[in-house]
């Protein structure tokens, strides 16, 4: 567990820096920068789709070269160069630029990663290695949110210009240095796994249960936009950027705590339960955005949202995981990332739309309904 460990520690300084400037992004955008919230879709949905093409290629190289390491770390590489593009941001092209460079290290280095843990650790708890790593990620983010509540609370310009956006960017470029350093303390685990010497996407060459479960995984993405227009919905109905900042506190919390427990309930009940439970609480959270309240009523949504998080993305991996032969797991894990990401495109640019187009009520009412038609799928098919 000590290799987990440390991959956990690298994801914890690198997350750290996102979470710094990932919930300021929309503000930034739409108060500086002067874009609107198509705009914003537009930003989210190519950075992350595109980005996503890259971790199905990069888990293939990975099976292929028999190595996970050098992927990470060119990968992790650009998680911290990229920050200046936003500090020397003088229109959204430059916001878009950082986004889409940070998100193509995200596609490099995320199924190499993810395939030394599942190469540290046995098949019958890979579900609580995955937990580990990713509260250790998670608590990054908490501590990364913390940092800008402390910036926040010591500017006495409540205003917040151009450059106390710009002071996060510069400062948020410190700890995913440090992370990316760690890394190089990570060895590549010997494996006397064949490496995989052609790579077959015919949904005919894989499994049943699998090729079902991508399917329905890529249904959820449909709905499954930016969290960007959550933070967003928050900020613009309270009018505070402290109480999104607070909210997204939470979020991360309990996401945190919650992310070890459910990787160990996935592993005794399997991760099916787990896993339908997560997505009817998305599809539940989003209908509630879809609604107006108060700032309690927002925090609330907001952990609930924390809570999906933690039954999903460590359990949706061990799934992947076991459900794909073990020649191409890399392979597979990147494939069920690609899905995911490359559904961000038309999720992120359909929400921006329907919100800039119509109200927020039927953004969040469209990605709410797909969440429960994917839950539904899962029950049958898993």
């Amino acid at each position: 567990m000590n290799q987990i460990f440390v991959l956990g520690l690298v994801s914890f300084f690198v997350d750290i820096s996102s979470e710094m400037i990932y919930p300021v992004i929309p503000i930034f955008l739409t108060t500086i920068v002067g874009a609107n919230v198509a705009i914003l879709g537009l930003i989210e949905g190519i950075a992350e789709s595109a980005a996503s093409l890259l971790k199905v290629l990069s888990g293939y190289m990975s099976d292929k070269i028999g190595k996970r390491k050098i992927l990470a770390l060119f990968g992790y590489g650009f998680s911290w160069p990229c920050k200046l593009f936003f500090v020397f941001a003088s229109s959204w092209q430059f916001v878009f630029a950082g986004r889409f460079l940070d998100r193509i290290g995200k596609g490099i280095r995320t199924a190499p990663r993810d395939a030394l843990i599942a190469d540290y650790s046995v098949r019958e708890k890979r579900g609580m290695a995955y937990g580990i790593h990713r509260a250790m990620d998670t608590f990054g983010a908490l501590t990364g949110v913390l940092v800008v509540i402390f910036i926040i609370t010591k500017t006495t310009d409540h205003n917040y210009g151009a450059a106390f956006y710009r002071n996060i960017f510069l400062i948020s470029m410190i700890p995913a240095l440090i992370g990316w350093l760690l890394l190089f303390a990570v060895k590549d685990r010997p494996t006397t796994i064949p490496n995989v010497q052609r790579f077959n996407m015919s949904f005919k060459s894989l499994p049943k249960r699998l090729k079902l479960f991508l399917i329905f995984t890529f249904i959820f993405a449909l709905g499954n936009s930016s969290n960007q227009f959550l933070l967003l919905r928050i900020q613009m109905e309270t009018g505070s950027l402290l109480i999104m900042m607070l909210a997204y506190l939470i979020f991360n919390l309990v996401y945190a705590v919650m992310s070890i427990p459910f990787g160990k309930i996935s592993d005794i009940v399997g991760p099916k339960i787990v896993l339908i439970s997560g997505y009817l609480v998305y599809g539940i959270v989003y209908w509630l955005f879809a609604l107006k309240g108060s700032t309690q009523f927002y925090i609330f949504c907001l952990g609930l949202y924390g809570l999906y998080n933690a039954l999903t993305e460590g359990v949706e991996k061990s799934l992947v995981s076991q459900l794909a032969p073990d020649n191409i797991r890399a392979s597979m894990l990147g494939l069920h990332s690609t899905l995911s990401g490359i559904g961000l495109l038309p999720a992120s640019i359909i929400t921006g739309f329907l919100w800039q187009t119509f109200s927020p009520l039927v953004a969040f009412g469209f990605g709410g309904t797909l969440g429960i038609i994917a839950a539904t799928g899962l029950l049958f098919i898993l």
